[in-house]
């Protein structure tokens, strides 16, 4: 299904070529050549997916994402696929952190690129019809991508959001690592074991009740899964 995508690269060869590509698609495809400009654009246009190099003049792309992150509804939840030169581990935490979809490494052929702008769509418009999971006293709302424990609302990073949506949508089921990094995300090339740790960590500290964990369990030897039920241990 075609969409409406925004393209945010300063390199002009590299920009046109990647219009090109997605236009082959179908895709209603609007290139800007800096930070500032796509910002403006994509709180102009509301696009359905953005295409954002990270090396960028004026504002570079992980302070365009973390602008558009903080925007109301409309812009905050724009899928997100960062272009970046850089591939360590703490360059990948910080853009999922900062709600990236996917993370593509240059270089790169324009041709995984345009998979990975079908996949990152299908994935955002099946959450966008998706139900509310609830799992005790955990509720955990796709569409309006909140959480609430108890009634209270939860914050949570967007990668947070991804990784316990994720869960959520086959409570019961075992994930791997890698697994969650895919379903979440999308990404398959840059896996880290900490990354989904880090946030496994940080994802407890906010819905669980206890140092023991209620929804969010190891499966060692594999990796986590959800609770599909839980037991009430009161007397």
């Amino acid at each position: 299904m075609p969409a409406r995508i925004l393209v945010a690269e300063d390199d002009l060869k590299q920009a046109e070529l990647i219009r090109r590509y997605l236009e082959r698609e179908g895709h209603l495809t609007v290139v800007v050549h800096d930070g500032r400009a796509a910002i403006d654009e994509a709180r102009r246009r509301s696009p359905d997916l953005l295409v954002l190099d990270v090396m960028m003049p004026k504002v570079d792309g992980l302070d365009v994402c973390r602008v558009l992150r903080a925007d109301g509804p409309g812009d905050s939840g724009v899928p997100i696929i960062m272009l970046t030169a850089r591939s360590t581990e703490d360059d990948l935490l910080l853009g999922l952190d900062l709600g990236a979809d996917d993370y593509l490494t240059k270089p790169y052929n324009p041709r995984e690129l345009v998979a990975r702008v079908r996949t990152v769509l299908r994935r955002t418009r099946v959450r966008a019809e998706g139900e509310v999971y609830r799992v005790g006293e955990l509720e955990i709302d796709p569409s309006r991508h909140e959480v609430r424990l108890a009634g209270q609302p939860i914050e949570l990073t967007p990668a947070e959001f991804k990784i316990l949506a994720c869960l959520a949508a086959s409570p019961g089921r075992a994930f791997s690592r890698q697994q969650l990094l895919e379903h979440a995300f999308g990404f398959d090339h840059y896996v880290f074991d900490r990354t989904v740790d880090v946030h496994v960590m940080n994802l407890r500290k906010k819905i669980e009740p206890s140092a023991v964990p209620t929804y969010l369990k190891t499966v060692y030897g594999v990796g986590y899964k959800l609770a599909d039920k839980v037991v009430s241990h009161a007397s």
